[in-house]
């Protein structure tokens, strides 16, 4: 696709109607210049992209700016009457909050202008990434691009970095009136977004600087990304150990729902050809889970011959560059029982326990997979001689009350892994999609009800049941509403597979992922009947 060079050094990629959709955004750009016009005209920016979904429905523009510092410049919203509603971030709790607010009946003088703004292009629906790791799925079943998620819509998408925020609601102005601003938010691009309402919907991001050597030597696995770098990293081991004795060496730490779902992923892509360590803290597997899916848990691990390390926390990783090393650190007495027989990358474990009474060990890994610990995503506040604050907790999460809004901010609603939000019993709730689901309903809901000036709802999570993917054509789930019923196996996956299949975003997404997902379990129908077909006429 040709790129137009802009008088600022960034480039335009067009999409049927990009010149006319940053005209109409940045009114004072003078028409004359086409596409290559001066988007800053005076400012120097910073690399980032711009999208753009556009009012009419149609593909937006995406605008790649030149690295350098920048000068703010403001965004121009369209209707200068209607709400202005920001939703920083495109994860389960601010995509589907701009969906619940598209949904809803409005008066025409006050249905809002809804700005979404995510680092990246796509939304991911993570409780479906190990599925990229056994191959049941690809990437834009359940990856899709927000410019296609939101083609019909009038939400307008923007891919940039929340830089800063500066809220004003904390002045008083917590009015449903249209003229007060509720505060600015300042992108890392240097466009700088007046808003009437802000959701904060940022999701958390691996917190790996705990332990020495995590950050360097093991990889997170919460992200497309994430997925993507340890499908090539097995890849790239499977191609080293193929026609060798020795086993693909893989450390998996942490056993909750992600810990224990990538074990029984990864055990069963390598089968014999791999071994899988799981590493918990914690002397069982999935402590808060039903206890029907561990029992099914615990079942699929030791059938797949995953070790399994309970009550031992990792202390340490250091990485063995080549044999010598290896060797040198298994005489010296500080790593032993430890083969040094591969060439290439090796990993050191120190593990130690977390009671008396046990013996630190030493395991070695070609591959560290890590799934404990997060950290919420908040931008920081813009400087300000006057407090305004968001009330956090230890975790980095946003305090708000029972209607999701921030404690001491009115206009500013707090969801999923930003929010810290406890429970009747003074839980804290879990940071999962299924709770991020049910509070973008109720965020939609309560925007709308501030914007018209009604009472807004308290949110109350109702626990619908947990499910866990154990590998292909297995799953276990719990159902709330039927106390003690585990379904597993093939009709787990299936139940599972059609549970989120109908909360996928949009009707549209969902019809051509259903006959995608149709049509693979056909071919593999025919494929497995053919196979058994094979072997009787060979047996006979």
């Amino acid at each position: 696709m040709a790129q137009i060079s802009l008088t600022t050094s960034a480039t335009i990629l067009p999409f049927n109607r990009g010149a006319k959709q940053c005209t109409k955004l940045f009114p004072c750009i003078p028409k004359r210049y086409g596409t290559n016009f001066a988007l800053f005209a005076s400012s120097r920016t910073k690399g980032v992209r711009f999208v753009s979904s556009g009012a009419t429905g149609k593909n937006g523009s995406v605008v790649e700016i030149s690295e350098a510092e920048t000068v703010p410049r403001s965004y121009v919203w369209p209707d200068k009457k209607k709400p202005r509603v920001c939703i920083l971030g495109g994860g389960f709790g601010g995509l589907y909050t701009a969906l619940r607010l598209e949904s809803l009946v409005w008066p025409d003088d006050k249905k809002p202008q809804v700005l979404l703004v995510d680092q990246s292009e796509r939304f991911v629906f993570k409780p479906m990434l190990y599925e990229l790791l056994s191959k049941e799925v690809d990437s834009w079943e359940i990856a899709p691009r927000f410019l296609d998620l939101l083609a019909t819509t009038s939400v307008q998408f923007f891919q940039d970095r929340v830089k800063l925020l500066n809220p004003f609601d904390h002045l008083g102005m917590n009015g449903p009136s249209r003229s007060s601003c509720g505060g600015t938010v300042h992108l890392e691009s240097g466009l700088l977004i007046e808003y009437d309402w802000l959701v904060l919907a940022l999701g958390a991001e691996s917190k790996l600087d705990v332990v020495p050597g995590a950050s360097e030597f093991a990889l997170p696995f919460s992200t497309l990304e994430d997925a993507h770098k340890v499908d090539n990293k097995l890849r790239t081991l499977e191609r080293k150990y193929f026609g060798k004795d020795s086993p693909i060496c893989v450390a998996v730490v942490g056993c909750g729902y992600a810990g224990v779902e990538l074990a029984a992923t990864v055990a069963e892509r390598l089968q014999d050809r791999g071994i899988v360590q799981a590493i918990n803290v914690e002397t069982t597997i999935c402590p808060t889970a039903p206890p029907g899916n561990r029992e099914v848990a615990l079942k699929v691990l030791s059938s797949r011959k995953v070790q399994l390390q309970l009550g031992y926390f990792v202390r340490s990783i250091q990485r063995v560059g080549n044999v010598e090393a290896s060797e040198k650190l298994t005489d010296s007495g500080e790593v032993p029982g430890i083969a040094a027989e591969h060439d290439h990358e090796k990993y050191i474990l120190e593990l130690q326990p977390a009671e008396r009474g046990s013996q630190k060990q030493i395991l070695e890994a070609d591959l560290v997979l890590w799934t404990v610990g997060s950290k919420a995503l908040l931008p920081q506040l813009e400087p300000c001689d006057r407090p305004h604050e968001l009330p956090l907790n230890a975790r980095g999460q946003a305090e708000t009350d029972e209607t999701l809004r921030v404690k001491g901010h009115p206009r500013i609603f707090a969801l999923g892994d930003s929010s810290a939000l406890r429970d009747s019993n003074g839980r804290l709730l879990p940071a999962t999609a299924q709770v991020a689901f049910q509070q973008a309903d109720f965020t939609g809901w309560n925007l709308w009800a501030a914007i018209n000036d009604r009472p807004l709802l308290p949110f109350r999570f109702q626990n619908l049941g947990e499910m866990m993917t154990l590998g292909r054509n297995d799953a276990a789930i719990s159902p709330s509403f039927i106390e003690g019923l585990t379904l597993e196996g093939p009709i787990g996956h299936t139940a599972r597979k059609i549970a989120y299949l109908i909360r996928l975003p949009t009707d549209e997404h969902r019809l051509k992922v259903g006959i995608s997902w149709l049509t693979k379990s056909a071919i593999d129908s025919v494929s497995s009947l053919q196979s058994t077909l094979t072997k009787v006429l060979s047996g006979s």
